[in-house]
C-alpha cells in the first residue's frame, strides 16, 4: 500500500468513525423525540432550523440543505408538519416562485416541549460514546468546531 493509499484510507476511517458517531446520536435522539414529543430527528431538525431564523421562515432549498434531504423529500417532510399544524407555507411576496416556511405557535410550542429530551438524549449519546476509544477523541474535538 502506497502513501498515496494510506492517506486514503485514513479519510475512508475518519469517515466510518463519524458515521458511527452520528448513528449512535442518531438512534438516542430518535427515540427520545418520539417518547417526549412523537417527532422524528428530521421533523425537529426542520423545526429548530426555522426557530433559529429571524422572522422564523425559510425557503424551501434552505431547509433541504438544514435537513440534508432531497427537495422531494423535504416537500413531503413540510406537507406531514404542515398537516399536523406545525408549520405554515406563505408564498414570497417579492418572487411568486418562492415559498417560505414558517412555524406556527404549535410549532413552537411543541419544539419547547422536545428541547429538554432531545438536549438530555444529546448529552448520553456523547458521555456513551466518550466511553467508546475509537468514538472519544471525535467527541472531545466537538467543542473546538464550535470556536471556528
Amino acid at each position: 500500500m502506497g502513501i498515496k493509499d494510506d492517506a486514503v484510507e485514513v479519510r475512508a476511517q475518519g469517515w466510518r468513525t463519524l458515521a458511527a458517531l452520528h448513528g449512535l446520536i442518531e438512534a438516542e435522539l430518535e427515540h427520545a423525540l418520539h417518547a417526549a414529543a412523537q417527532l422524528s430527528v428530521v421533523e425537529h431538525t426542520v423545526l429548530d432550523a426555522l426557530s433559529r431564523q429571524d422572522g422564523w421562515h425559510m425557503r424551501m432549498q434552505q431547509l433541504a440543505r438544514a435537513t440534508a434531504l432531497s427537495a422531494s423529500a423535504t416537500t413531503r417532510l413540510v406537507n406531514r408538519l404542515e398537516d399536523r399544524g406545525l408549520l405554515i407555507r406563505i408564498l414570497c411576496a417579492d418572487d411568486r416562485r418562492g415559498i417560505y416556511t414558517e412555524l406556527t405557535a404549535d410549532g413552537v410550542k411543541l419544539l419547547e416541549q422536545a428541547r429538554p429530551a432531545y438536549d438530555a438524549a444529546l448529552e448520553r449519546a456523547l458521555t456513551q460514546a466518550q466511553g467508546i476509544p475509537e468514538l472519544a477523541p471525535l467527541v472531545n474535538a466537538l467543542p473546538s468546531l464550535n470556536a471556528a
